[in-house]
């Protein structure tokens, strides 16, 4: 093959070009899709009918169209923009995704300034009504139940730097603060070397009573999973353990414990599930780990009428004096847990809330924030997760549940292909060895991990097994 080389003087194109010609991308018919789910379900009108108090009813400039705007925030999602300012460029730059919100190619973008101040303008009622609106549409295909729910939290990093924190009494910065308490000591007028030595002996404790950041002032000191000290929120998911569907989200203080934040997270996932007329037959139940265990959060759980599924830490052995009720509570749900039905509830808690956590911070852009205020944050979250379940409904309805997975749709469409095909047609195991002998050694048949026997001797049988599982392209 000959190397092509780049002409410097630019080509003119042709006068008119038309738009059926144009390239499409390999997320157009996801985007197509979705919006075909979106107009069946009356998506424009619902949440038209829902915003139009925020708006003036006569006078006024045209703003940015409610429908388009929750869709800019799904953009956000699918595509892991984590600014508003990244999801404009993205629009601007994606034919795709101007299709998705209806713009002909003449139309300008919206600009991220025209995103913010229509999040400022919409409140986090109407954003969370959004929400409730997808989870009907999960009732209305059946994949939602909400009788079993998984419950954790995570941090996300504050757009705040611990270099900003102030005092909360005085005002002052940390460098001033320590300037101050090195005069106090004695020494007079302390370089930046005899600050930074002067602090290094002394023992500190950053505490949120004591500091706060003036442009953030929701966000907390807290320690990361890292190790880390930094200014964070915390974040609570309530997982339906039935079909991974999110029931509700809650934005708390990072330095709030599980055990205190617990009972909001499911106050709010049973107001999204009532709203959105999900029935609950039986009893319910909520799973969590080791971190929301308590004596009060076992009785106020059995006193609700909910079964506990929560892990136990190791305490040692107790003495109870005078706490039949606490004891009572906690010894149920001991026993609840050591159960074959409790560990595997646990094991689906383990998988479902560990993935909404995957889709909706890493690869969906949230796990730094660009947003101050826990207002804010709640707003994107909502409509973070809304997406994260219709994620779920389009992986039901075509079995893909996000535009990256049709990157890999082909080979997987071949792949399948070709195990079916040597599932129905059996080849003999002369074929078959003949086969292990080409790729002996390679990436696909290492020479350290030969079949066994059984499998060179049947291997039908397992390629059969392999087939079991539904012929489809989702993540």
């Amino acid at each position: 093959m000959a190397m092509g080389k780049r002409k410097v003087a630019c080509r003119q194109g042709a006068l008119w070009t038309a738009t059926a010609k144009l390239p499409r991308g390999e997320g157009d018919p996801f985007y197509e899709r979705l919006n075909c789910v979106l107009a069946k379900a009356g998506f424009d009108g619902y949440v038209e009918g829902v915003c139009k108090d925020f708006y003036a009813p006569r006078l006024g400039r045209p703003s940015l169209a409610p429908g388009n705007y929750f869709r800019l925030l799904l953009v956000g999602y699918f595509e892991g923009c984590d600014s508003e300012r990244q999801i404009a460029w993205r629009l601007s730059d994606s034919l795709s995704l101007r299709r998705f919100l209806g713009l002909a190619l003449t139309d300008r973008c919206p600009d991220h300034s025209t995103l913010s101040h229509t999040r400022r303008r919409i409140s986090a009622e109407a954003h969370g009504e959004v929400f409730v609106w997808v989870l009907r549409r999960l009732e209305e295909t059946g994949l939602l139940r909400g009788t079993k729910l998984g419950v954790d939290g995570t941090t996300l990093l504050a757009n705040a730097s611990m270099r900003g924190i102030v005092r909360r009494d005085t005002g002052e910065g940390y460098r001033a603060y320590l300037r101050r308490l090195a005069e106090e000591s004695g020494m007079e007028t302390p370089s930046l070397e005899d600050l930074q030595r002067f602090d290094r002996k002394r023992k500190k404790k950053t505490s949120n009573e004591e500091w706060t950041h003036p442009s953030d002032a929701d966000a907390r000191v807290a320690r990361t999973k890292d190790g880390r000290t930094r200014m964070a929120h915390k974040v609570e998911h309530a997982v339906d353990l039935e079909s991974g569907a999110l029931a509700g989200v809650k934005v708390h203080g990072a330095d709030q414990g599980d055990t205190k934040t617990l009972a909001g997270t499911l106050e709010e996932a049973e107001a999204r599930l009532e709203a959105a007329a999900v029935a609950s037959p039986g009893a319910r139940a909520v799973v969590c780990d080791k971190g929301y265990h308590s004596d009060g959060t076992m009785v106020a759980m059995k006193g609700a009428g909910v079964r506990s599924y929560v892990s136990e830490p190791r305490r040692g052995r107790r003495r109870w004096k005078g706490t039949s009720d606490r004891r009572r509570a906690v010894y149920a749900n001991r026993r609840r847990m050591r159960g074959a039905h409790g560990r595997r509830l646990m094991r689906r808690r383990g998988e479902l809330v560990e993935r909404s956590f995957a889709h909706v911070y890493d690869t969906g852009g949230m796990r730094r924030l660009y947003l101050r205020g826990r207002e804010n944050i709640a707003k994107r979250l909502l409509i973070q997760a809304a997406g994260f379940n219709l994620g779920l409904l389009m992986r039901h309805d075509c079995g893909i549940g996000k535009p990256r997975s049709l990157q890999g749709a082909a080979l997987t469409r071949f792949s399948a292909f070709l195990v079916f095909a040597f599932a129905v047609f059996r080849p003999p195991d002369r074929l078959w060895g003949a086969v292990r002998a080409f790729g002996a050694g390679s990436r696909y048949f290492p020479a350290r991990n030969r079949p066994s026997s059984a499998r060179a001797r049947q291997p039908h049988r397992f390629l059969h097994r392999a087939t079991r599982r539904p012929l489809s392209t989702g993540c």
